[in-house]
């Protein structure tokens, strides 16, 4: 006699992406599909033009708060399976060994307090990018780590007494939920410009180079993991994967393609493509780390921009601006009017990242103009970057399709202006939240799950708007403004 088949208990998986805006909880099903979800909103705190931080307490509370409202509003799906975390990759946190208090603010990706401390280091440059795959840069976690150890004095204190551990956000959200110290996962590690990217390990060469001791630092790890966590908010639950808010996104529509350009478009602009586990050569591009196991580690090719979302918070605050209204007047505009403005903005918002890789670099206009002129200027200066970036990308190899998302990417009209300007279609996925769906594509890696795939929308170039003209008049200008 036959045994009937049984069908397989459904389940859920819960993903925890932790932004500069706030925390967010999605609990999906087993197909793909988002059941529910909740945010909760953090403070930024910015001192002056440099200076970027967060409260870590604060961080948590908001983490444990959207579990509790995403998790609440269930109705009969299962409790998850297993959570992912993924978070703001060059943010650091130190914090006391064994207790998991925290001993700093958390430091943005986008504080560069500590710039000056690289100066002496630039006849290390070559071999910091060799080891890392970043050029020296204080956006990375070695600077902020080394300021917080000349500044802080709980964190001089935890170092002296041997309770100091200094790391990734990560790492610290990690340890905090599973209720033990965490390793690091290769992802987030490798933004701390102390890792090793080929070993996998972190690099004694770089540890002397920038002051940092190895007994400060958690344990390495990898992006998988199976720790229950204690907190009683999921108890059952294991904490299964952490990475960084980038890394995820190529995973959101199952493995990476080398052939797929992944764009991001949040408060800073994100352009990478897999290298698979070639270890790229970065050039003027960051060499950068997705995911790494036991078996194998991916890697991909990175183009960075500070000044996206961050540019247009900045206009507004300058200028006292309604950025919705401004936002609904740009998007009416003529599509010729916004691809080739009269007014150019230099944008080194919270610095000039690749390709050119300047800390300091004093944002302009060029021109005059009221205020949606100068608004359009900002707008079409993210897009213009972006294209910069995108021509560097293209030249590793063919490219068959690009996937853009973030919150910037529900501009029609920006989107727009980048297939232009690049002349290649991209596609825009009707679902917004790439890095959660990413967690879950590596949560369901060795599963029979997959990601939705789900609608999208394809934007096609346009050669009639001569979006070109307008890039290279404003590259003219970053270019002799570079020069000066």
């Amino acid at each position: 006699m036959s045994t009937p088949c049984r069908s397989r208990r459904p389940e859920t998986w819960l993903a925890l992406d932790q932004g500069g805006q706030g925390s967010r909880a999605i609990l999906f099903g087993d197909d793909g599909r988002e059941l529910t979800q909740a945010r909760v909103p953090i403070a930024t705190t910015r001192i002056g033009d440099e200076r970027v931080e967060h409260d870590p307490e604060e961080m948590v509370t908001s983490l444990r708060e959207s579990v509790s409202q995403a998790l609440a509003t269930r109705g009969d799906a299962p409790w998850p399976t297993a959570a992912g975390l993924a978070t703001q990759r060059s943010s650091i946190v130190c914090w006391r060994r064994g207790t998991a208090e925290a001993l700093s603010p958390v430091i943005s990706w986008q504080d560069r307090r500590a710039a000056a401390a690289l100066a002496p280091l630039r006849e290390h440059e070559a071999r910091v990018r060799r080891l890392s795959g970043l050029p020296l840069s204080a956006h990375y976690g070695a600077t902020k780590i080394r300021w917080c150890l000349d500044h802080l004095p709980a964190v001089q204190e935890a170092a002296v007494r041997g309770e100091l551990i200094v790391g990734p956000l990560a790492t610290f959200l990690a340890s905090r939920l599973i209720g033990r110290a965490a390793s690091v996962d290769p992802a987030n590690a490798s933004r701390t410009q102390l890792w090793d990217a080929q070993r996998g390990d972190w690099s004694a060469e770089l540890l002397t180079l920038f002051g940092v001791e190895r007994d400060w630092l958690p344990a390495p790890g990898l992006t998988t993991l199976d720790a229950p966590i204690t907190e009683s908010l999921v108890p059952g639950t294991t904490l299964s994967v952490v990475t960084g808010d980038q890394s995820a996104v190529p995973f959101a529509w199952g493995p990476p393609r080398e052939d797929t350009l992944y764009l991001n478009l949040g408060t800073g602009a994100f352009l990478q493509r897999t290298t698979g586990t070639r270890r790229p050569e970065p050039g003027p591009l960051l060499g950068s780390v997705l995911y790494g196991d036991a078996a194998h580690t991916l890697y991909s090719l990175e183009g960075t921009i500070n000044g996206a979302a961050s540019a247009l918070e900045w206009l507004a605050a300058h200028d006292s601006l309604d950025s919705g209204s401004a936002w609904r007047r740009w998007e009416a505009a003529p599509r010729t009017a916004r691809t080739a403005p009269d007014l150019l903005f230099l944008n080194g918002i919270s610095g000039l990242g690749s390709p050119w890789w300047r800390s300091h670099f004093e944002s302009r206009f060029i021109g005059v103009g009221d205020g949606d002129a100068r608004f359009a200027a900002v707008v079409a200066s993210i897009a213009y970057l972006v294209r910069e970036n995108f021509d560097a990308l293209r030249s590793s190899g063919p490219m068959a399709r690009v996937i853009v998302t973030g919150g910037l990417s529900q501009s029609d009209g920006l989107v727009q202006l980048i297939a232009d300007l690049c002349e290649v279609p991209l596609l825009r996925p009707d679902y917004p939240e790439a890095t959660s769906q990413g967690v879950l594509g590596l949560l369901t890696r060795s599963r029979a799950v997959a990601p939705l795939a789900g609608e999208s929308r394809t934007f096609e170039p346009d050669s009639a708007t001569h979006a070109d003209a307008g890039f290279r008049c404003w590259r003219d200008a970053m270019l002799q403004a570079l020069a000066d």
